[in-house]
């Protein structure tokens, strides 16, 4: 009897199985809780570690891309206005262009303005990736950028250009640029200096891209037309890279709930919208935070004036239009490489480490080739030492700036990194509004065409004393962090 029931058992478990199978459609009709989002959870599996770990590689990876996409677009475009400032003076000649009569120095101060605002405004744009999400703010950017190199376009006199490619495009650049280099750090530890060193490595590939294009741009169609085929260019990339950019999760919910904790003190979010986010007091009076702040401002007053500069220093050697702007292609590529090569190697011998070498050989590079390629007796020596100041400079100067934010998570740590990295980007950016005009004003002579290279040789003294004081300052940097490990009992060359 037993055996009966049980062969009898058998055959109706397989009929209940054929129903549950080929009814399951129905009952999920007739039983509509069986598919609501808890039960579905729980009844779908985990992602693996290995899904997990690939789809946290993706993010990265379009971090990086994307954040390099947009320094490419905007610094790169800045980078390359060396182009444009010597396209400006030759045009200073022509009684009928918008330049007549302006000095090098009142042209270099366009570039120098968009620079300058892209870290001033650093306080501002870095709070508001944090109350609003970074895509918008970068977006809002790209059309401020767009619009700039437009409206620049249609300029009839040079402070018209000033207010347009110089104030609005740097404030669209602002606007794109800091929440790039403010986010992505956020989503990496070990590899940090590499990945910063392929994101800003997108100003010196930009610069070797947009320099060539910007000279053929202007040679074939006008500068006017250049600069609204940039527009163009530029809000295409800055839109097709914006909606990639968010924080790393845990950043985000850090972000989210100080949000509401200042929502709920405050009278409301239009009022703190143009309030400066300031640095915690303790980290402001620091030796080490007046340190740091020294050697950006050092750093940033002479860093842009060879960028700007490249070309027409090149003129006063003999070299051709073309090949003067290649000098700033070469510079840029030069640009790149070291930030992506120095950044890797940060991470293994010390981002602080590595700043102050890359600080002490570009002075070097200022005070041992560009100063004698100035002073040079024969066209030959100075083309030859200028050659290899352009690369020098190009490999350790901005590898500067690829380090300069890493550095400030190893000193102030991550939690303080977006109020220090916006308010030392701002102290950068006033220091390029000083230092590279007063730099252009050094350049002797109407213009720079009709003098030799001996014209330069008071900007070139002034960045060489810029950028050695700039690696005492960095030197102090380092010595405050040392003495800050040792206090807390911990002694270690890399730093």
């Amino acid at each position: 009897m037993a055996t009966s029931i049980g062969t009898v058992a058998a055959p109706v478990q397989d009929a209940e199985s054929v129903i549950a199978r080929d009814y399951a459609p129905l009952r999920l009709q007739l039983e509509p809780e069986a598919v609501k989002p808890s039960n579905l959870y729980a009844c779908s599996p985990k992602p693996s570690h290995s899904q997990t770990a690939a789809n946290s590689s993706s993010q990265h990876a379009m971090i990086v891309i994307a954040s390099t996409a947009l320094v490419f677009t905007v610094c790169g475009i800045g980078f390359a206005f060396g182009v444009y400032q010597d396209t400006y003076e030759v045009l200073s000649h022509d009684r009928s262009s918008p330049f007549y009569g302006t000095s090098p120095a009142m042209i270099d101060l366009i570039g120098t303005l968009a620079i300058s605002l892209m870290t001033i405004g650093a306080p501002y744009a870095t709070a508001w990736a944090k109350q609003f999400p970074p895509q918008f703010i970068i977006w809002t950017g790209g059309v401020l950028f767009s619009i700039a190199l437009l409206l620049a376009s249609f300029c009839q006199r040079t402070w018209q250009v000033q207010l347009t490619q110089g104030m609005l495009a740097g404030l669209g650049t602002c606007l794109t640029y800091m929440p790039a280099v403010t986010v992505a750090p956020t989503w990496f530890t070990t590899r940090r200096g590499l990945a910063m060193g392929i994101v800003l490595s997108g100003t010196g590939i930009g610069g070797v891209v947009w320099a060539p294009v910007l000279h053929a741009l202007v040679s074939r169609t006008g500068w006017r037309n250049s600069l609204r085929i940039s527009s163009a260019i530029a809000f295409t990339l800055i839109g097709a890279a914006a909606p990639v950019m968010r924080w790393e999760p845990a950043t985000a919910r850090r972000f989210k709930a100080e949000a509401q904790a200042r929502s709920s003190s405050r009278s409301g979010m239009i009022a703190g919208l143009f309030k400066i986010p300031l640095v915690d007091y303790r980290i402001a009076r620091s030796r080490k935070f007046l340190a740091q702040a020294l050697s950006a401002a050092l750093q940033s007053a002479a860093y842009y004036t060879p960028v700007f500069f490249f070309a027409s220093y090149a003129r006063t050697l003999g070299y051709s239009s073309a090949t003067a702007s290649n000098f700033i292609a070469l510079s840029n590529a030069a640009n790149a490489i070291g930030k992506i090569v120095i950044g890797h190697a940060a991470d293994r011998v010390g981002r602080l480490n590595a700043l102050l070498l890359t600080t002490a050989i570009s002075a070097i590079a200022a005070l041992g080739l560009w100063i004698p390629s100035s002073l040079s007796s024969t066209q030959s020596d100075g083309r030859n030492l200028f050659i290899a100041f352009t690369v020098l400079y190009g490999i350790f100067a901005s590898a500067y700036v690829a380090l300069f934010p890493t550095s400030l998570i190893e000193l102030f740590g991550i939690q303080n990194f977006a109020s220090v990295n916006g308010a030392l980007y701002m102290v950068r950016g006033l220091a390029t509004l000083v230092g590279t005009p007063v730099a252009g004003a050094l350049i002797r002579g109407g213009s720079s065409h009709q003098s030799g290279p001996s014209s330069y040789q008071n900007a070139t003294i002034l960045v060489g004393v810029l950028l050695a004081t700039a690696t005492v300052a960095v030197l102090w940097v380092r010595f405050e962090a040392v003495v800050g490990n040792l206090v807390q009992g911990r002694a270690r060359w890399k730093l």
